[in-house]
């Protein structure tokens, strides 16, 4: 059945939005502003006199026109997120009203240390938390982002090198089953990254990782294991891991930006590790996405703790004060600064209100949650497509595509006809060591309609394609979106960045 078209190009109440600059009517305007004094030319004869470009629009068409496109978002608020290694969880309300309170969103860095006592101890207690929670003594608290807090666990040690005299270790180990930001950060520190294969189970290769630290051991600064890894799979082997990275005289770096799979239930520290980032916004549930804020703080072991980068918090008889200076006092050892000011003061408002409401039992239960959800995933879609990795998961499971093989249809028709049903696709080919890869985590915020939603979704698609005779649709999907399939090389190849007014003659043509 061909699908209905209209006039219009609207689709029911889902209205069709072209560019603001589209909608220009020369002389329209929103605002009335009074005619400029008369003031003496300081411009050298380059006054302007043509159009600055702004489009004449009136107030009601302004305002449709943004609520018209926030109508476009897709957001957490408005439904489900199954990306997997992204952790899209719902942000309670709470937090954002605490986060509003006068005292804490009328701050500002610069004021005397006296006066922002509560602040401070704020993040404070946040730090404290973060310590706790996994069993480790020291916490960097500036680090703006998980990667930012990655680039923070390898200065601490390289610093820690250097005080050493160990300069000779420019080699990091990092598994196939990382995340991608563990070799770019470590390149960004000047390191030179080896990569350590993964075995058949989706896990570290113990025994390439053993050769690796033979063959350049003296000269290997740090190993950085993703725990639970990418493939959504604890790293079983860790305190092994840490035995032998520590022999070899580096140091372990986890990356933690799936600590919401083991936050209550496991304390990293207990495992050997000597430094790991938390990405605030996956487990203790600060905003995600829109290029920020964020924040991820690094926690460090007792062998990298007075490496850590200033500012931050210190707390005494006399009250709370913040070490500012590196090479002086608490931080005489310190590597130096990291970012302006105390850290993402905002995001530390949001997620310690989380901790408190939910309380160590509740952390514990929204990690196991969040596992059970994947596992449900897992076990229902397993009826239709093909796991990646025998056994149960961790907070999010993956699929390759060998369910669609013959089919004509891949991993990425799949994702774009799940548009059409309403679902965000999850994560697409990647983590990178699994053929035509679908990553899905789920988090413990959704419930089990959701997820059964999700899934019906999903096996009718299954379905569709292995019965035959479907590619073509799915290869035009998304069909019901407000916009189509894109040609995606080309858009980040020979992307248009800036629009430009049609030519007068092919506007002329246009109009006849």
């Amino acid at each position: 059945m061909t699908k209905p078209t209209t006039a219009s190009g609207n689709r029911g109440l889902q209205l069709e939005q072209g560019l603001i600059f589209e909608q220009d009517t020369p002389g329209a305007t929103a605002v009335d502003l009074p005619a400029l004094p008369h003031t003496r030319d300081r411009l050298g004869g380059m006054k302007n006199t043509k159009r600055i470009g702004l489009p004449g629009m009136s107030e009601p068409e302004v305002v449709r026109h943004y609520t018209r496109l926030s109508q476009k978002n897709y957001s957490i608020d408005s439904g489900f997120y199954p990306l997997g290694s992204c952790t899209m969880k719902h942000n309670p309300r709470l937090n954002e009203k605490m986060a509003r309170l006068p005292g804490f969103a009328d701050v500002h860095p610069f004021q005397p240390v006296s006066t922002i006592q509560g602040a401070l101890e704020l993040i404070d207690t946040t730090a404290h938390w973060l310590k706790a929670l996994t069993g480790m003594p020291a916490v960097a608290m500036s680090p703006a982002a998980g990667a930012h807090g990655e680039l923070c666990g390898l200065m601490c040690i390289k610093a820690a090198h250097i005080a050493k005299n160990q300069g000779n270790r420019t080699i990091v180990l990092v598994p196939e089953s990382a995340h991608g930001t563990n070799p770019a950060t470590a390149a960004l520190c000047g390191y030179s990254v080896e990569s350590i294969p993964a075995n058949s189970e989706g896990r570290v290769d113990l025994a390439a990782l053993k050769a690796a630290l033979e063959r350049s051991g003296s000269n290997v600064a740090a190993v950085m294991i993703t725990n639970p890894n990418t493939c959504g799979l604890f790293e079983r082997e860790c305190i092994q891991v840490a035995d032998m990275v520590h022999a070899a005289g580096a140091y372990f770096y986890m990356d933690g930006a799936n600590f919401n799979a083991i936050v209550g239930r496991l304390r990293i520290g207990d495992l050997g590790v000597d430094a790991m980032h938390i990405n605030l916004h996956k487990t203790f549930s600060t905003p995600h996405g829109g290029g920020g804020p964020g924040a991820g703080p690094t926690v460090l072991s007792a062998a990298l703790a007075a490496f850590a980068p200033v500012p931050f918090v210190v707390h005494d008889a006399q009250g709370y004060s913040v070490e500012e200076q590196a090479g002086f006092g608490a931080a005489k050892d310190s590597f130096g600064r990291m970012k302006g000011y105390h850290g993402q003061f905002g995001v530390f408002v949001r997620a310690l209100s989380y901790m408190l409401a939910m309380g160590s039992d509740g952390l514990k239960q929204a990690s196991g949650d969040a596992v059970l959800n994947a596992n449900y995933l897992m076990a229902r879609l397993s009826t239709e497509l093909t796991p990646a990795f025998p056994g149960p998961c961790m907070h999010e499971c993956v699929f390759d595509d060998r369910f669609l093989k013959g089919t004509g249809v891949t991993t990425l028709d799949i994702a774009k006809a799940l548009i059409d049903e309403g679902v965000h696709p999850p994560t697409m080919y990647f983590p990178l060591v699994v053929h035509g890869a679908l990553l899905m985590e789920p988090t413990e915020t959704e419930s089990k309609a959701t997820l059964d939603q999700f899934v019906d979704s999903l096996l009718h698609l299954a379905r569709k394609a292995k019965a035959g005779g479907a590619e073509a649709e799915f290869k035009s999907a998304p069909q019901l979106s407000p916009r189509r399939r894109l040609d995606e090389t080309k858009a980040a190849r020979k992307p248009v960045l800036r629009w430009t007014p049609p030519a007068a003659g092919a506007a002329s043509q246009a109009a006849e």
